[in-house]
């Protein structure tokens, strides 16, 4: 087994029992500095990511991201997870190959969203880029947790119903583990938990919650998302904008 294998197979059983938390650091100072916390996995962030290059959120092209991925699986022997946004492509088999470039990065998981910019992708399209996403991991023959993500809760909210029906779809299509970003209530977190039958990410930001309440109803993994990027971006800009003004750090 390589070390590669190693580190995947390491990430799978993480999957298996327990609760875990995957903080999202954005470049190889923090990441480095979550391994040292302790921390035995890592996911990406697209906003953190696409910040380092002066861009927005979801303006980084699929080579920049790709490389991005890389960096951060050079850097340390941590399982990283890829915030792979919705697959960089319109169609299933353009998701399919930019999935298995994506493998080759050396990311121990990644996720599939159904946005398309402002919308959500019809359900019946969203479940075929995951089932081709699937394929594509599987003929890799690389053991690589698929995530499948429904964003309805970071834009105009569905039905809770309609999330779990989404939801489920991508399992059914081959999704290893299943996450909803933008659930606000521990309630609501604990009703998908109970919904699906695979392991649930939750994301912590803006929730209130803490990591072991989130374990208590069931949660596998806990996320950030882009929570440490703004925090450290916020802390900066108030450092320059006082030099600025006032000529003093604080």
């Amino acid at each position: 087994m390589t070390d590669l294998d190693a580190r995947r197979a390491a990430f799978r059983d993480l999957h298996r029992a327990g609760c875990f938390v995957l903080p999202n650091p954005w470049d190889g100072g923090t990441a480095l500095r979550c391994a040292k916390a302790g921390f035995r996995a890592l996911a990406s962030t697209s906003a953190g990511a696409a910040w380092v290059l002066g861009v927005e959120d979801g303006a980084m092209g699929v080579d920049q991201v790709l490389d991005h991925l890389r960096f951060l699986c050079g850097v340390t022997d941590l399982p990283v997870n890829a915030d792979f946004e919705a697959g960089f492509a319109d169609t299933p088999d353009g998701v399919a190959a930019n999935v298995a470039r994506c493998v080759g990065t050396g990311v121990a998981g990644l996720s599939i969203e159904d946005r398309a910019g402002a919308a959500l992708i019809p359900v019946e399209a969203a479940v075929a880029r995951m089932r081709a996403a699937r394929a594509a991991v599987d003929r890799t023959g690389a053991d690589v947790v698929l995530v499948g993500r429904c964003e309805a809760y970071l834009m105009d909210p569905l039905d809770m119903g309609e999330v779990v029906r989404r939801l489920r779809a991508y399992g059914e299509a081959g999704a290893d583990c299943l996450y909803a970003p933008g659930l606000r209530t521990l309630d609501a977190v604990a009703h998908l938990v109970r919904a699906v039958d695979l392991p649930v990410n939750a994301n912590l930001t803006g929730t209130g919650l803490s990591v072991a309440e989130m374990a208590g109803v069931g949660v596998r993994r806990v996320s950030v998302g882009v929570a440490l990027a703004q925090a450290t971006y916020g802390a900066f800009d108030g450092f320059v904008g006082r030099l600025a003004a006032e000529g003093r750090l604080p």
